[in-house]
């Protein structure tokens, strides 16, 4: 069994390929100049890429 220093490396990890992940692709929605496509209160709406944030910062939650 993991100890929970390790799930929270674990953890750590994941998240910053998630947030890595993200800056990709709103360059490459810039680069493409395309926008995302996205549901806001159940409607489904198209944001610019240039109106996207350029990186994100995922909250780490306790388990």
């Amino acid at each position: 069994m993991e100890t929970k220093e390790q799930v929270t490396s674990e953890i750590d990890k994941i998240i910053k390929g998630l947030e890595e992940t993200y800056r990709k692709l709103v360059l490459f929605k810039k680069e493409k100049k395309s926008p995302f496509i996205v549901s806001i209160d159940g409607k489904v709406v198209a944001i610019d890429a240039n109106d996207m944030p350029a990186t994100t910062k995922y909250k780490r939650g306790e388990f």
